[in-house]
């Protein structure tokens, strides 16, 4: 790619993440209305959490008034830290038998009761014709539009699978967008939002579909991880153009567990890189030379974009890894400092400009300043970890870099 084009590609994705991830959107309210055809009080029962129904969907398990006035301990089927299902406080307020309630979380056993200070919800009945009239919103501050979008569609989501439970008596868990043929479709949008980048050419669509192919494989990695971290369930989301999403099925226990997690999307594909050196040299040796190309653009691509993710930027798996075994602020500048510091080197040793290096060092600085703090904050402090597991993930997160180091070495005197 042109250095123009490549300044388009990274300007537009940090564009983009800003937008998605930190503008400040102060407190807003999402709103979402669908007509059901069921009485007003049989729907009520539904959504109402202390409602005969309130387990149409499964979302909610029990829910129990306390002693304090408008309050109800409530558990959920979502899986806790420990597996267990999450309980919650709630207080429900403005509430109108059959008509409306509002309710504000208190506190759970999962986030932080600062995650809920701003947020509230608000459900309306209002009978029409036949049917009733279901208002859902969802008021909470943001930064970013990401999350105000997905609160978005979840209230549609949730608004469709009541219309359907009312016509059918069933609830149907799961939906189109994460069905595994949807995300196979994303993928597929991604490399083609990716084509033009490369070149509308057949080769520039091969360097696309490689670069979504090494995308998926590292998102497999982290996919992996969670299932061998206890995770009953795990998927993955691709986002086109930026990349994909891995998303375990609850929330992180323990340092160990965050920081291998964050390893294992570099660290599955560092077992495959050395295979695909391999087997271009041997597809070079048989004189199959467009293979052995392909191959080689295979090796380097993986290469480059998983020790890329290994650079210490805050939301980053090198950042990830190295807040959970670094022990204190001034060991944590330090490894992050030596880790880019060997980035850069790597890449001026594989022939970039130092002009490149320099932009490339600005650009991971502002997405490490866009992206810190982004996290959820959780109830109760992650288990920490031992110094022997902080050594193995110091050891294995040298390798990981190493095996990816030579693979960009390697790729980039076969190909430039």
């Amino acid at each position: 790619m042109s250095p123009i084009v490549t300044a388009i590609l990274v300007a537009s994705n940090l564009g983009l993440i800003f937008l998605l991830m930190t503008v400040p959107l102060g407190l807003r309210t999402v709103r979402s209305s669908r007509i059901v055809a069921m009485d007003r009080q049989r729907l009520w029962q539904a959504l109402w959490p202390l409602g005969s129904d309130a387990g149409w969907s499964g979302e909610i398990l029990s829910a129990q008034p306390l002693d304090e006035e408008g309050v109800a301990r409530v558990t959920l089927s979502w899986e806790g830290r420990d597996g267990k299902p999450i309980e919650r406080r709630a207080q429900f307020e403005d509430v109108v038998e059959g008509s409306r309630f509002s309710m504000r979380v208190i506190e759970d056993t999962a986030l932080d009761s600062s995650f809920w200070k701003d947020y509230g919800e608000t459900a309306e009945l209002v009978s029409e014709g036949s049917g009733t009239r279901v208002t859902l919103s969802r008021t909470d501050r943001y930064r970013g539009v990401a999350f105000l979008v997905f609160r978005y569609f979840a209230m549609r989501r949730e608004l469709s699978k009541l219309q359907r439970w009312a016509r059918t008596g069933q609830y149907r868990k799961g939906g189109w967008f994460e069905h595994p043929l949807s995300q196979v479709g994303f993928a597929v949008l991604s490399a083609l939002m990716l084509w033009p980048f490369f070149g509308l050419h057949l080769g520039g669509l091969a360097l696309a579909a490689i670069l979504t192919s090494v995308v998926a494989l590292h998102e497999l990695g982290h996919m992996a991880a969670f299932r061998l971290t206890g995770h009953r369930r795990a998927r993955m989301i691709f986002i086109p153009l930026l990349g994909g999403i891995a998303i375990g099925g609850r929330p992180y226990n323990s340092r160990f567990e965050v920081a291998f997690v964050a390893l294992m999307g570099a660290g599955f594909s560092a077992f495959l890189v050395p295979i695909v050196i391999a087997a271009s040299v041997l597809a070079g040796g048989e004189g199959h030379k467009a293979a052995a190309a392909l191959l080689a653009a295979l090796a380097g691509c993986a290469a480059l974009f998983n020790i890329a993710n290994l650079v210490p930027v805050w939301k980053f798996d090198g950042g990830q890894v190295l807040r959970q075994i670094c022990p204190g602020p001034v060991v944590l500048a330090l490894a992050s400092f030596s880790l880019l510091s060997a980035f850069l080197a790597l890449g001026w040793r594989a022939g970039f400009s130092l002009g490149f290096l320099l932009a490339a060092g600005a650009v991971f600085s502002i997405l490490s300043l866009l992206t810190v703090g982004s996290g959820v904050k959780p109830r109760h402090e992650l288990e920490p970890i031992g110094t022997v597991d902080r050594l193995v993930i110091a050891g294995a997160l040298l390798a990981v870099f190493a095996i990816h180091g030579c693979g960009v070495l390697w790729a980039s005197g076969q190909l430039l």
